[in-house]
Formats: structure tokens, sequence, C-alpha cells
């Protein structure tokens, strides 16, 4: 009996010694966060030349120095340091505040950088409320002819106040 209780008490011993060693294992590895990138915000500019505060800004990669001398662009076209864009072809356009000018030619306005930008930012609410905007627009519309009918029903109300 008592070597029976010594077996069984060696071999408790010998599992519990067991299962401690598989505990010790290291954790498997998961898996590692990217870095974060720098992404460009409002201090960093995009390559070109752009009108800023009545002068011309050049950004190429990265640094930003004012544009004191003509500058001749990869296509040909050739910039004024009073902001005056001469395309290969001929075609001459005065920059205006906030106009901007690739390092390819391409000039854009303002205005076309705004639209840009509200559709951008339609487009980035769309995919984070899908539907959201249908859901209100029918919504605005059910309101407008709900307003319209309560308009028509006090124009029937004021006339048939006045035959009265």
């Amino acid at each position: 009996m008592k070597s029976i209780s010594r077996i069984l008490l060696v071999a408790c011993c010998l599992f519990t010694a067991y299962g401690a060693q598989a505990q010790a294992r290291p954790a498997p590895r998961g898996r590692v966060a990217p870095k974060p990138r720098v992404k460009a915000g409002a201090a960093m500019m995009k390559d070109g030349v752009m009108m800023k505060d009545g002068k011309l800004v050049a950004t190429e990669m990265g640094m930003t120095n004012p544009l004191t001398a003509d500058k001749t662009l990869r296509n040909g076209t050739v910039i004024t340091a009073a902001g005056v864009v001469t395309g290969k072809d001929g075609t001459t356009t005065q920059l205006k505040e906030g106009d901007y000018v690739s390092l390819t030619g391409r000039i854009e306005t303002r205005a076309e950088m705004a639209a840009q930008d509200s559709i951008q930012k339609l487009q980035a609410y769309d995919l984070k409320h899908p539907g959201k905007r249908k859901e209100m627009e029918k919504a605005r519309e059910k309101a407008e002819k709900a307003k319209e009918k309560a308009d028509k029903e006090k124009e029937k109300a004021k006339a048939k106040a006045e035959k009265k």
C-alpha cells in the first residue's frame, strides 16, 4: 500500500512538473504593428508652385522657397516671378491667390481645389456612414412636402375666412 501511494505521489509530482514546463514556453509571436507614416498635413505642401500672400512659393522635395526668378517646368511651361504662366503652346495665365501649378504644368485654381476637397469629404462621409446621406435627403424632401401641404391648407383656410 505504501509503495502504491509513493508511486502515485511521484506520478503527481511528474505531471505537475511537466505542466509547469509546458506553461513556461514563450507566447507565440503576434503581428507587429506597422510604424506610423508621416502624413501630409497643413504644413506640408505638394511639390509645385503656389501663389501665397501675393508671392510665388515653389515646393520641391519638401523644401519650400520663394520664387525669385523664372522657372521652367518639365513640360516647357514657364512661370515668371510675377505669377504669369506661359504654356508650351504660348497661352498665358495670371495666377491668383491660392492657385497652384504642379511641376508637370497642370494649373489648379483655388475654386477647383475647394470643390475637390468637398467631394473627398463627401466620399469619406459616405464610407463612414453608408446610406446616411440618402436617408437625410429623403427626410428633407418629406419635410418640404409636408411644409408645402401645410401652406396650401393655410391658403385654403384664408380663402374660406375671406368668403364669410
